[in-house]
């Protein structure tokens, strides 16, 4: 009996231990689980902290970028519009201030400036339509109106076509004639020479003079020389644009013709001289170089400009043929005019156009 009861006992002892074991390793492992799961859960929060941080970080660089670029874009579009505003100001001032318009359509032009169906207005349509028509002028380029308009229209496209110096001014330097008229032959009176607008300048005559004369060697020299066309073009336009500069081109253009007038009146005695300076003489108003000048030459570019004899003269003494259509003289012999009337095979050509004898234009030829 005691022995039943210890085998009882023992196997109740042993259940109990293998209970307890069991007991232990079941939550050992439910430990285990928790801890696994407690891990997980606390890397999943971790990820998701870290990735609503970087959400957050992305949200704001976005939103920086996308601002960014707006601003760019804005400022981008403010400075093209400023830039274009200011170019559109400076290409107005330029043309504002260009004595040589760019070219316009001649049939375009003939219709805006001699509309209705007055004689005069349809003659002058008429011309220019002949123009267009027998004579290939396409376009023309519109010369400022004052009275320096024909010098201007002929020393642009001397210098717009880089035709050189005539050959007498390649062989002696024009910056020594206003020395050379003053004390070598004595003429002291040159201090009356008036430039253009301003009426007198008496001792300061001389200075002047030769100021202008370095101006138009130095800018012909230069632009002559430049044989790219469109820089040459763009030369013309800078120079022709400077109110200061241009006058002086204009006011040696001036001397020069005195200069020659001049020599030719000295000759005239010994020896037979071209048949413009008979002509000149002939004139009540410019019978000696002295009349020549207070009575014509100082007034071009002030009161009046050149008349046929002095285009006469200009084109002689540059060694240019100019023709002249000469618009309010269509259907008569005198439509289309040289001046001079006698050059040489090798002289350039250069062509004006002109409606009343007084303020030109520069035709452009077209095929």
């Amino acid at each position: 009996m005691q022995r039943q009861h210890d085998r009882w006992a023992s196997k109740n002892r042993n259940h109990f231990t293998e209970h307890k074991n069991r007991s232990r390793i079941s939550s050992e492992r439910s430990v285990g689980r928790h801890e696994v799961w407690s891990w997980k859960t606390a890397s999943k929060e971790s990820l998701c902290l870290m990735w609503q941080k970087v959400k957050v970080h992305l949200m704001l660089s976005m939103s920086f970028l996308t601002a960014l670029f707006w601003y760019c874009r804005r400022l981008y579009s403010f400075l093209a519009q400023l830039l274009k505003r200011w170019s559109n100001y400076l290409q107005r001032q330029l043309i504002r201030n260009l004595s040589v318009l760019p070219e316009v359509d001649l049939l375009g032009y003939s219709g805006r400036e001699w509309k209705g169906e007055t004689k005069q207005a349809k003659q002058m349509r008429e011309a220019y339509e002949e123009l267009f028509r027998s004579c290939h002028i396409k376009y023309l380029r519109q010369v400022r109106r004052d009275n320096y308009s024909v010098i201007r229209a002929v020393l642009f496209q001397i210098f717009s076509q880089g035709i050189p110096f005539p050959s007498w001014m390649k062989e002696r330097d024009i910056l020594k004639l206003p020395e050379k008229l003053l004390y070598s032959q004595g003429c002291n009176w040159i201090q009356q020479y008036s430039f253009g607008p301003e009426r007198y300048t008496g001792p300061n005559a001389f200075g002047k003079l030769r100021k202008c004369m370095e101006a138009l060697k130095t800018n012909w020299a230069e632009i002559s020389a430049t044989r790219d066309h469109e820089e040459r073009g763009s030369m013309c336009n800078t120079l022709f644009s400077d109110e200061s500069k241009e006058y002086k081109l204009y006011e040696a253009i001036k001397f020069i013709m005195l200069y020659e007038v001049v020599e030719a009146h000295e000759q005239i005695r010994n020896k037979p001289v071209h048949n413009l300076f008979s002509l000149l003489f002939a004139r009540d108003s410019s019978s000696d170089p002295l009349s020549f000048m207070m009575n014509h030459l100082n007034s071009i570019g002030d009161s009046i400009c050149l008349d046929q004899v002095e285009l006469f003269l200009l084109g002689y003494l540059l060694e240019v043929k100019i023709r002249v259509y000469r618009l309010h003289r269509f259907n008569t012999e005198e439509f289309q005019v040289n001046y001079p009337d006698e050059y040489r095979r090798e002289w350039n050509e250069i062509s004006l156009l002109t409606e009343d004898d007084h303020y030109y234009h520069i035709p452009l030829f077209r095929t």
